[in-house]
């Protein structure tokens, strides 16, 4: 080996070291492994709006949270859905809204900043539904201007064409409860009371609220829903408290015993909004359960006040694990013998929502959150089997019960295209993201590259296997949804290269030989991809423009995700990418922070594409050391 060689891996071992001599450090005494996950700002104010609502501000320290909106604030005027976007219209207006409700005047000049940028953008009437929707709780826009949701939507039944059980699960647990706050349309006093007519651009005299027209045949949404709000008018809503009582015993029925709703802040504010509206009292035990839950999304300091969107406690735990014991801690080591105890403690033997679509799968799977026995998801119980796979408990019989559990729960959920989805099987009619209330698109859930990748490297990291038609089905699902360049989309994560790098590591572990082909254009594209710098980066906005894909300034997660992508591709073909390999990894050592840690701003993970992102601030901490693990058993190989 040459001396730069052994000096490389001499700083990987090093690297390593204080990598996983951070992570021990971090480790919380139950076991698990949890940090922040970051979103933009409209998150935080529209708990601000929720306890204006209820009257509940003043028992928390919303005042904290004017500090933290100022910080977040860019020189444009305006406040970012992610890093470095020039400023995003609806997520400014939300802000500004949270601000005035904070006694922020008008005549401040961050206000003065904000109001010349989002009039500049088109002003209220330009805003996603959601935003509208918000404003028209405390008066500041019109329930006009707000599709309609009939209440007996929740009486439709399974087999009808239509149901509830046909939108994903986060637009399930968020629209039920908001089927009683729309057909309710009320609007609550504040301290203080504010007005918004200044961001209208048209000004407030000649605002029209009505849906915009799309000038194509999905106006006939439009025309629905005149005619949902004619019922309205004449009070001929059928079945409307039927489906008002429907509704609310869903919500009932669907809390956790923690307080929380579907295990996401906007399921959690709508159901209490619902209740809200239903008049129920803020000391009621459902109600005050439900406020306790969303302060446990919160994150306080000294001077800030910050709402999660969600938590990632199992899904960090599982991560952390695979990231120490694939750089060399040993697999009995007490740290990820006690993360292995706690995650089989957290396995959900319950029958959720998912239940509905696929009548034939027992219980077994794992959600992302602390507690969320409804709706847990392919892509967490995937990564918790691999994890429990690579390391050796005290009690290996429960731990194998847990994963044939699990396995079997997974292969149920496998859908007809031949991929899996994230939480629930066939939820894929792409209609309901043409409606206008689904302005988000993001109202299904249908399989995807990257939550399928997931399960075939848990079949082949595993040695576990399903049965061979069904696996076949999976991989050609996966060869059909490679882009003409080579990657794969990523759903979950941004982007391509996310996509790109999950399908590499499924395929080199699942069907080297017959997939060779695909494999190796995939390599191709990351090899492509690769910046100037030794590190690989991919900018959010390349959902929206698919020029920009594998294009975007480097960061340590996504550098590490080309790192295994390749990685895997090597082993599976022979052909190394070994310059690119060792130009990122050399990347990755250049980075890596005195305290063994790695910094990235950008969002690199997806909530919505297009519309929603998030940072969860661990993926810049095990990708890197997982990488780093994989090369240098690699290197050994080399040597």
């Amino acid at each position: 080996m040459q001396i730069q060689e052994k000096q490389t891996v001499s700083r990987v071992k090093d690297a390593i070291k204080e990598s996983q001599n951070y992570f021990l450090s971090i480790q919380y005494p139950d076991g698990y492994w949890w940090a922040e996950l970051e979103s933009n700002v409209t998150i935080t104010a529209e708990v601000v709006l929720l306890h204006k609502i209820w009257g509940t501000d003043q028992e928390r320290p919303l005042h904290k949270v004017e500090a933290y909106l100022r910080s977040q604030q860019r020189d444009h005027g305006g406040w970012e859905l992610f890093y470095g976007d020039g400023g995003e219209l609806s997520v400014s207006v939300e802000a500004y809204m949270a601000l005035k409700l904070l006694g922020v005047t008008e005549t401040d000049p961050a206000m003065v900043k904000a109001r010349k940028f989002i009039l500049e953008r088109g002003g209220i009437s330009k805003t996603r539904i959601f935003t509208k929707l918000h404003l028209a709780l405390i008066g500041c826009y019109s329930w006009q201007g707000i599709p309609s949701l009939p209440p007996w939507v929740m009486l439709l039944p399974e087999n009808f064409l239509f149901n509830i059980y046909e939108m994903s699960s986060w637009a399930r647990s968020s629209t039920v409860p908001l089927l009683i706050v729309i057909d309710r349309k009320p609007v609550f006093l504040t301290d203080p009371a504010i007005t918004l007519d200044e961001l209208y651009t048209e000004g407030i005299e000649r605002v029209r609220y009505e849906l915009p027209s799309n000038g194509d045949w999905t106006d006939l949404f439009i025309t629905l829903d005149k005619t949902f709000k004619l019922a309205e008018t004449l009070n001929l809503v059928p079945f409307r408290e039927e489906g008002i009582q429907a509704a609310e015993r869903w919500i009932l029925e669907r809390q956790e015993a923690t307080g929380d709703w579907g295990g996401i802040i906007p399921a959690m504010l709508n159901s209490l909004l619902a209740l809200r509206a239903l008049d129920y009292d803020a000391a009621d035990p459902i109600v005050d359960r439900g406020l306790r839950a969303v302060d446990n999304f919160a994150i306080e300091t000294e001077h800030t006040y910050t709402i999660q969107p969600c938590i990632s406690p199992v899904w960090d735990t599982a991560w952390a694990m695979r990231a120490l014991v694939e750089s060399g801690l040993a697999s009995d080591h007490p740290a990820v013998v006690r993360a292995g105890e706690w995650l089989l403690s957290k396995q959900i033997l319950d029958y959720g929502d998912w239940a509905i679509k696929n009548k034939k799968g027992k219980p077994g799977a794992w959600a992302f959150e602390f507690d969320n026995r409804f709706y847990p998801d392919v892509d967490d119980t995937a990564v918790v089997v691999m994890a429990l796979n690579e390391v050796k408990l005290p009690n290996e019989k429960l731990k194998e019960a847990a994963i044939a559990r699990a396995l079997n729960w997974i292969a149920s959920m496998q859908c007809q295209p031949g991929g899996w989805a994230a939480f629930d099987m066939d939820n894929n009619q792409n209609w309901l993201n043409l409606v206008p209330y689904g302005d988000l698109k993001a109202m299904i859930d249908p399989n995807t590259a990257d939550v399928t990748a997931r399960v075939l490297e848990m079949l082949g990291s595993c040695h576990l296997f399903i049965d061979t038609p069904n696996l076949k089905r999976a991989m050609n699902y996966l060869i059909r949804e490679q882009e003409t360049e080579g990657c794969w989309f990523g759903r979950w994560g941004v982007n391509y290269i996310y996509g790109t790098s999950g399908v590499l590591s499924a395929l080199s572990l699942i069907a080297p030989e017959k997939t060779r082909v695909s494999i190796e254009r995939g390599a191709a594209w990351l090899v492509r991809c690769q910046n100037s710098d030794g590190g690989w980066g991919e900018t959010c906005r390349s959902y929206n423009d698919p020029a920009l894909k594998g294009q975007g300034s480097s960061t340590a997660s996504q550098t590490a995700w080309a790192i295994l992508g390749l990685i895997a591709a090597g082993q599976a073909t022979s052909k190394f990418a070994k310059l690119s390999i060792e130009k990122g990894i050399s990347y990755l050592l250049e980075t890596q922070q005195s305290d063994g840690t790695w910094y990235e701003a950008n969002f690199t993970g997806t909530g919505f594409p297009g519309h929603f992102y998030l940072k969860y601030h661990l993926y810049q901490q095990y990708f890197p050391l997982l990488a780093l693990g994989r090369y240098q058993a690699l290197s050994e190989l080399w040597s």
